[in-house]
Protein backbone atom coordinates (compact mmCIF):
# COMPACT_ATOMS: atom_id res chain seq x y z
CA UNK A 1 0.00 0.00 0.00
CA UNK A 2 1.57 3.37 -1.03
CA UNK A 3 1.09 6.89 0.95
CA UNK A 4 -1.21 8.06 -1.75
CA UNK A 5 -4.15 5.36 -0.01
CA UNK A 6 -4.48 7.53 2.57
CA UNK A 7 -5.33 10.97 1.15
CA UNK A 8 -3.96 13.89 -1.41
CA UNK A 9 -0.81 15.70 0.22
CA UNK A 10 -1.13 18.61 1.81
CA UNK A 11 -1.90 21.67 0.33
CA UNK A 12 0.70 24.82 -0.22
CA UNK A 13 0.79 26.63 2.75
CA UNK A 14 0.62 24.05 4.83
CA UNK A 15 3.66 23.30 7.90
CA UNK A 16 3.39 19.15 8.25
CA UNK A 17 5.24 17.33 10.74
CA UNK A 18 8.81 16.66 9.61
CA UNK A 19 8.42 13.32 8.03
CA UNK A 20 5.51 14.45 5.38
CA UNK A 21 6.61 16.38 2.07
CA UNK A 22 10.07 16.71 0.77
CA UNK A 23 11.07 18.22 3.69
CA UNK A 24 10.08 20.41 6.90
CA UNK A 25 8.44 23.40 5.92
CA UNK A 26 8.42 23.37 2.53
CA UNK A 27 5.14 23.67 0.08
CA UNK A 28 4.52 20.37 -1.49
CA UNK A 29 2.75 20.13 -4.54
CA UNK A 30 -0.92 20.87 -4.89
CA UNK A 31 -2.99 23.46 -5.90
CA UNK A 32 -1.44 27.00 -5.88
CA UNK A 33 -2.00 29.25 -3.22
CA UNK A 34 -0.31 32.26 -2.74
CA UNK A 35 1.81 32.53 -0.18
CA UNK A 36 -0.57 35.55 1.65
CA UNK A 37 -3.28 33.65 1.51
CA UNK A 38 -1.57 30.51 3.01
CA UNK A 39 0.24 32.06 5.99
CA UNK A 40 -3.14 34.94 6.29
CA UNK A 41 -6.29 32.92 5.05
CA UNK A 42 -9.34 35.18 4.21
CA UNK A 43 -12.20 34.77 5.97
CA UNK A 44 -14.41 35.21 2.99
CA UNK A 45 -12.12 32.60 1.17
CA UNK A 46 -14.16 29.73 0.39
CA UNK A 47 -14.11 26.42 2.21
CA UNK A 48 -12.81 22.96 -0.23
CA UNK A 49 -15.60 20.94 -1.62
CA UNK A 50 -15.57 17.21 -0.96
CA UNK A 51 -17.54 15.56 -3.75
CA UNK A 52 -20.13 13.46 -2.21
CA UNK A 53 -20.22 11.04 -5.03
CA UNK A 54 -17.30 8.67 -4.41
CA UNK A 55 -14.69 8.70 -7.38
CA UNK A 56 -12.24 5.24 -7.85
CA UNK A 57 -9.57 5.01 -10.06
CA UNK A 58 -5.30 5.22 -8.40
CA UNK A 59 -4.58 8.86 -10.21
CA UNK A 60 -8.02 10.33 -9.14
CA UNK A 61 -8.16 8.69 -6.07
CA UNK A 62 -4.61 10.50 -5.32
CA UNK A 63 -5.83 13.88 -6.15
CA UNK A 64 -9.37 13.73 -4.78
CA UNK A 65 -9.51 11.00 -2.23
CA UNK A 66 -8.63 13.17 0.70
CA UNK A 67 -8.68 16.97 2.19
CA UNK A 68 -6.71 18.46 4.81
CA UNK A 69 -7.70 21.40 5.79
CA UNK A 70 -5.71 22.24 9.88
CA UNK A 71 -8.42 19.33 10.63
CA UNK A 72 -9.32 15.15 10.60
CA UNK A 73 -8.25 13.63 7.35
CA UNK A 74 -11.83 13.59 5.34
CA UNK A 75 -11.77 10.23 2.69
CA UNK A 76 -14.31 9.54 0.00
CA UNK A 77 -16.45 6.37 0.90
CA UNK A 78 -14.93 3.33 -0.95
CA UNK A 79 -17.71 2.28 -3.81
CA UNK A 80 -20.30 0.29 -2.85
CA UNK A 81 -22.03 -2.16 -4.47
CA UNK A 82 -25.84 -1.40 -5.38
CA UNK A 83 -28.73 -2.19 -2.80
CA UNK A 84 -31.29 -4.81 -4.44
CA UNK A 85 -34.33 -3.39 -4.23
CA UNK A 86 -36.76 -4.27 -1.39
CA UNK A 87 -39.83 -6.75 -2.53
CA UNK A 88 -42.79 -5.03 -2.89
CA UNK A 89 -45.21 -6.51 -0.94
CA UNK A 90 -47.99 -8.45 -2.91
CA UNK A 91 -51.51 -6.06 -3.15
CA UNK A 92 -53.70 -6.66 -0.29
CA UNK A 93 -56.99 -8.60 -1.42
CA UNK A 94 -59.84 -6.53 -1.38
CA UNK A 95 -61.67 -6.74 2.06
CA UNK A 96 -64.97 -8.24 2.20
CA UNK A 97 -68.20 -5.52 3.51
CA UNK A 98 -68.41 -6.14 7.28
CA UNK A 99 -71.44 -5.41 9.19
CA UNK A 100 -70.09 -4.47 12.10
CA UNK A 101 -71.65 -6.63 14.88
CA UNK A 102 -70.76 -9.60 15.56
CA UNK A 103 -73.66 -11.76 13.44
CA UNK A 104 -73.89 -14.94 14.94
CA UNK A 105 -74.34 -13.52 18.52
CA UNK A 106 -76.96 -11.17 17.21
CA UNK A 107 -78.79 -13.77 15.55
CA UNK A 108 -78.69 -15.98 18.58
CA UNK A 109 -79.98 -13.01 20.70
CA UNK A 110 -82.98 -12.51 18.07
CA UNK A 111 -83.72 -16.13 18.24
CA UNK A 112 -83.98 -16.51 21.71
CA UNK A 113 -86.25 -12.87 21.54
CA UNK A 114 -88.44 -14.11 18.97
CA UNK A 115 -88.82 -17.48 20.76
CA UNK A 116 -89.51 -15.61 24.02
CA UNK A 117 -92.32 -12.92 22.25
CA UNK A 118 -93.94 -15.94 20.32
CA UNK A 119 -94.23 -17.95 23.35
CA UNK A 120 -95.98 -15.67 25.73
CA UNK A 121 -97.91 -13.95 22.69
CA UNK A 122 -99.93 -16.99 21.90
CA UNK A 123 -99.87 -18.84 25.41
CA UNK A 124 -101.08 -15.88 28.01
CA UNK A 125 -101.52 -12.66 26.73
CA UNK A 126 -100.97 -11.03 30.28
CA UNK A 127 -97.76 -12.93 29.91
CA UNK A 128 -96.67 -11.17 26.91
CA UNK A 129 -97.74 -7.71 28.53
CA UNK A 130 -95.56 -8.11 31.28
CA UNK A 131 -92.62 -8.96 28.50
CA UNK A 132 -93.78 -5.55 27.03
CA UNK A 133 -93.72 -3.76 30.24
CA UNK A 134 -89.76 -4.96 31.06
CA UNK A 135 -88.77 -3.91 27.89
CA UNK A 136 -90.36 -0.37 28.38
CA UNK A 137 -88.28 -0.27 31.40
CA UNK A 138 -85.03 -0.77 30.48
CA UNK A 139 -85.23 0.94 27.84
CA UNK A 140 -85.98 4.22 30.20
CA UNK A 141 -83.15 3.13 32.18
CA UNK A 142 -80.84 2.98 29.25
CA UNK A 143 -82.10 6.27 28.14
CA UNK A 144 -81.97 8.43 30.68
CA UNK A 145 -78.78 6.97 32.28
CA UNK A 146 -77.07 8.36 28.65
CA UNK A 147 -78.52 11.21 29.08
CA UNK A 148 -76.92 12.12 32.38
CA UNK A 149 -73.82 10.30 30.96
CA UNK A 150 -73.32 12.15 27.95
CA UNK A 151 -75.82 15.66 28.78
CA UNK A 152 -75.73 15.91 32.36
CA UNK A 153 -79.82 15.95 32.01
CA UNK A 154 -81.18 13.95 35.05
CA UNK A 155 -84.65 12.65 33.70
CA UNK A 156 -86.00 11.22 36.67
CA UNK A 157 -86.39 7.42 36.25
CA UNK A 158 -88.55 6.32 39.23
CA UNK A 159 -91.55 8.23 37.95
CA UNK A 160 -90.85 7.46 34.60
CA UNK A 161 -90.58 3.55 35.35
CA UNK A 162 -93.35 3.40 36.93
CA UNK A 163 -95.41 5.23 35.04
CA UNK A 164 -94.41 3.26 31.98
CA UNK A 165 -95.54 -0.37 33.24
CA UNK A 166 -98.54 1.14 34.12
CA UNK A 167 -99.19 2.73 31.15
CA UNK A 168 -98.76 -0.11 29.50
CA UNK A 169 -101.17 -2.08 31.55
CA UNK A 170 -103.32 0.59 31.84
CA UNK A 171 -103.84 0.89 27.14
CA UNK A 172 -104.43 -3.10 28.07
CA UNK A 173 -106.80 -3.46 30.20
CA UNK A 174 -109.01 -0.04 29.48
CA UNK A 175 -107.83 0.72 26.21
CA UNK A 176 -106.49 4.09 24.23
CA UNK A 177 -107.95 5.90 27.05
CA UNK A 178 -106.58 4.54 29.78
CA UNK A 179 -103.12 4.64 28.07
CA UNK A 180 -103.65 8.75 27.72
CA UNK A 181 -104.87 9.29 31.19
CA UNK A 182 -101.72 7.31 32.30
CA UNK A 183 -99.30 9.32 30.15
CA UNK A 184 -101.06 12.72 31.64
CA UNK A 185 -100.31 11.00 35.40
CA UNK A 186 -96.91 10.03 34.27
CA UNK A 187 -95.75 13.66 33.08
CA UNK A 188 -97.33 15.25 36.08
CA UNK A 189 -95.29 12.88 38.69
CA UNK A 190 -91.84 13.78 36.59
CA UNK A 191 -92.54 17.07 37.59
CA UNK A 192 -93.37 16.41 40.96
CA UNK A 193 -90.35 14.53 41.47
CA UNK A 194 -88.33 16.69 40.08
CA UNK A 195 -89.10 19.63 42.69
CA UNK A 196 -86.88 17.53 45.31
CA UNK A 197 -83.70 18.36 43.51
CA UNK A 198 -82.20 21.71 43.01
CA UNK A 199 -84.31 24.12 40.87
CA UNK A 200 -80.76 24.20 38.94
CA UNK A 201 -81.64 22.32 35.22
CA UNK A 202 -85.31 21.67 36.75
CA UNK A 203 -86.96 22.62 32.72
CA UNK A 204 -84.31 20.52 31.05
CA UNK A 205 -84.45 17.82 33.22
CA UNK A 206 -88.38 17.70 33.00
CA UNK A 207 -88.68 18.15 29.55
CA UNK A 208 -86.42 15.02 29.17
CA UNK A 209 -88.62 13.27 31.22
CA UNK A 210 -91.72 14.35 29.47
CA UNK A 211 -89.97 13.29 26.03
CA UNK A 212 -89.11 10.04 27.54
CA UNK A 213 -92.59 8.90 29.02
CA UNK A 214 -93.63 10.16 25.37
CA UNK A 215 -91.23 8.58 23.13
CA UNK A 216 -90.49 4.94 24.84
CA UNK A 217 -93.93 3.62 26.94
CA UNK A 218 -96.85 5.58 25.55
CA UNK A 219 -95.36 4.82 21.69
CA UNK A 220 -95.62 1.26 23.14
CA UNK A 221 -98.89 0.78 24.63
CA UNK A 222 -100.01 0.91 21.00
CA UNK A 223 -98.53 -2.91 20.96
CA UNK A 224 -100.76 -3.81 24.31
CA UNK A 225 -103.93 -2.07 22.36
CA UNK A 226 -103.47 -4.26 19.34
CA UNK A 227 -103.21 -7.12 21.58
CA UNK A 228 -106.60 -6.62 23.10
CA UNK A 229 -108.42 -7.62 19.66
CA UNK A 230 -109.53 -11.31 19.06
CA UNK A 231 -107.40 -11.76 16.90
CA UNK A 232 -104.60 -9.71 18.65
CA UNK A 233 -101.80 -12.39 18.61
CA UNK A 234 -101.95 -12.36 14.80
CA UNK A 235 -102.14 -8.49 14.81
CA UNK A 236 -98.84 -8.36 17.09
CA UNK A 237 -96.93 -10.87 15.25
CA UNK A 238 -97.84 -9.20 11.75
CA UNK A 239 -96.28 -5.79 13.25
CA UNK A 240 -93.14 -7.66 14.45
CA UNK A 241 -92.33 -9.80 11.44
CA UNK A 242 -93.13 -6.28 8.84
CA UNK A 243 -90.85 -4.38 11.30
CA UNK A 244 -87.97 -7.69 11.09
CA UNK A 245 -88.19 -8.23 7.62
CA UNK A 246 -88.05 -4.44 6.31
CA UNK A 247 -85.09 -3.94 8.75
CA UNK A 248 -83.62 -7.22 7.22
CA UNK A 249 -84.68 -6.44 4.03
CA UNK A 250 -82.52 -2.60 4.30
CA UNK A 251 -79.83 -4.56 5.79
CA UNK A 252 -79.43 -6.84 2.79
CA UNK A 253 -79.70 -4.95 0.00
CA UNK A 254 -78.20 -1.93 1.40
CA UNK A 255 -75.24 -3.98 2.33
CA UNK A 256 -74.69 -5.95 -1.05
CA UNK A 257 -75.76 -2.85 -3.41
CA UNK A 258 -76.14 0.52 -1.22
CA UNK A 259 -74.16 3.19 -2.98
CA UNK A 260 -76.00 6.40 -2.71
CA UNK A 261 -76.48 8.05 0.69
CA UNK A 262 -80.11 8.18 2.35
CA UNK A 263 -79.34 10.53 5.19
CA UNK A 264 -75.19 11.27 5.54
CA UNK A 265 -75.19 13.33 8.31
CA UNK A 266 -77.72 11.44 10.62
CA UNK A 267 -76.62 7.53 9.51
CA UNK A 268 -73.88 7.09 7.15
CA UNK A 269 -74.47 3.83 6.91
CA UNK A 270 -78.31 3.89 5.50
CA UNK A 271 -78.33 4.13 1.19
CA UNK A 272 -81.30 4.55 -0.74
CA UNK A 273 -81.15 1.31 -2.23
CA UNK A 274 -81.52 -0.12 1.62
CA UNK A 275 -84.64 1.85 1.66
CA UNK A 276 -85.94 0.09 -1.30
CA UNK A 277 -85.04 -3.31 0.20
CA UNK A 278 -87.21 -2.15 3.10
CA UNK A 279 -90.08 -1.52 0.81
CA UNK A 280 -90.06 -4.10 -1.12
CA UNK A 281 -89.88 -6.74 1.58
CA UNK A 282 -92.41 -4.88 3.69
CA UNK A 283 -94.77 -5.00 0.71
CA UNK A 284 -94.32 -8.52 0.21
CA UNK A 285 -94.40 -9.51 3.51
CA UNK A 286 -97.75 -7.31 4.69
CA UNK A 287 -99.41 -8.76 1.25
CA UNK A 288 -99.08 -12.11 3.20
CA UNK A 289 -99.92 -11.34 6.64
CA UNK A 290 -102.77 -9.52 6.06
CA UNK A 291 -104.09 -12.10 3.32
CA UNK A 292 -103.38 -15.26 5.62
CA UNK A 293 -103.24 -13.47 8.92
CA UNK A 294 -105.71 -10.84 9.76
CA UNK A 295 -109.36 -12.15 9.77
CA UNK A 296 -111.09 -9.92 6.62
CA UNK A 297 -107.56 -8.43 5.52
CA UNK A 298 -106.84 -8.74 1.83
CA UNK A 299 -103.26 -8.40 0.31
CA UNK A 300 -103.51 -5.11 -1.80
CA UNK A 301 -103.98 -3.46 2.25
CA UNK A 302 -101.23 -5.29 3.06
CA UNK A 303 -99.43 -3.57 0.55
CA UNK A 304 -100.12 -0.70 1.90
CA UNK A 305 -99.14 -1.51 5.09
CA UNK A 306 -96.19 -3.09 4.11
CA UNK A 307 -95.20 0.44 2.75
CA UNK A 308 -96.00 2.12 5.49
CA UNK A 309 -94.09 0.25 8.11
CA UNK A 310 -90.91 0.60 5.66
CA UNK A 311 -91.32 4.23 5.75
CA UNK A 312 -91.83 4.26 9.85
CA UNK A 313 -89.64 2.01 10.83
CA UNK A 314 -86.64 3.93 8.54
CA UNK A 315 -87.75 6.95 10.08
CA UNK A 316 -87.96 5.32 13.66
CA UNK A 317 -83.93 4.15 13.23
CA UNK A 318 -83.18 7.50 11.82
CA UNK A 319 -84.90 9.42 14.80
CA UNK A 320 -82.59 7.07 16.97
CA UNK A 321 -79.57 7.54 15.24
CA UNK A 322 -80.16 11.25 15.55
CA UNK A 323 -80.00 10.71 19.08
CA UNK A 324 -76.81 8.53 19.58
CA UNK A 325 -75.43 11.27 17.24
CA UNK A 326 -76.42 14.13 19.63
CA UNK A 327 -74.78 11.64 22.23
CA UNK A 328 -71.79 10.74 20.86
CA UNK A 329 -72.36 7.25 21.33
CA UNK A 330 -72.42 4.26 19.15
CA UNK A 331 -75.36 2.11 21.18
CA UNK A 332 -77.89 2.89 23.97
CA UNK A 333 -76.40 -0.14 25.54
CA UNK A 334 -74.80 -3.59 25.68
CA UNK A 335 -77.57 -5.86 27.34
CA UNK A 336 -77.86 -7.71 23.96
CA UNK A 337 -74.72 -9.17 22.16
CA UNK A 338 -74.71 -8.37 18.74
CA UNK A 339 -77.55 -5.68 19.21
CA UNK A 340 -76.25 -3.27 21.26
CA UNK A 341 -79.17 -2.62 23.82
CA UNK A 342 -82.78 -3.11 24.35
CA UNK A 343 -83.33 0.51 22.65
CA UNK A 344 -81.43 -0.61 19.55
CA UNK A 345 -83.93 -3.05 19.38
CA UNK A 346 -87.16 -0.81 19.86
CA UNK A 347 -85.99 2.11 17.74
CA UNK A 348 -87.70 0.96 14.76
CA UNK A 349 -90.70 -0.80 17.05
CA UNK A 350 -91.77 2.34 18.49
CA UNK A 351 -92.62 4.57 15.88
CA UNK A 352 -94.40 1.75 14.04
CA UNK A 353 -96.83 0.33 16.72
CA UNK A 354 -99.44 3.40 16.62
CA UNK A 355 -99.25 3.35 12.51
CA UNK A 356 -99.64 -0.70 12.28
CA UNK A 357 -102.52 -0.29 14.94
CA UNK A 358 -104.07 3.02 13.05
CA UNK A 359 -103.74 1.17 9.44
CA UNK A 360 -105.28 -2.51 11.03
CA UNK A 361 -108.07 -0.62 12.91
CA UNK A 362 -108.98 1.69 9.42
CA UNK A 363 -108.72 -1.90 7.12
CA UNK A 364 -110.66 -4.48 9.66
CA UNK A 365 -112.30 -2.30 12.22
CA UNK A 366 -110.75 -2.86 16.00
CA UNK A 367 -111.87 -6.53 16.62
Amino acid sequence: MNDSSWGAPPRAGYWGPPDQGPGQGAPSSGPAYDAQDALFPSETQPMPIVPDVPVTGGDQDDDRGATRMGGPLFRDEPPQEPMPSAPQPAPAAPQKKNAGRDLGAAIGVGVGLGAVIIASLFIVKAVFVGVIAVAVVVGLWELTSRLEERKGIKAPLVPLAVGGAAMVVAGYVRGAEGAWVAMALTALAVLVWRMTEPPEGYLKDVTAGVFAAFYVPFLATFVALMLTADDGPQRVLTFLLLTVVSDTGAYAIGWRFGKHKLAPRISPGKTREGLVGAVTFAMAAGALCLQFLIDDGTWWQGLLLGLAVAASATLGDLGESMIKRDLGIKDMGTLLPGHGGIMDRLDSLLPTAPVVWLLLVVFVGSG
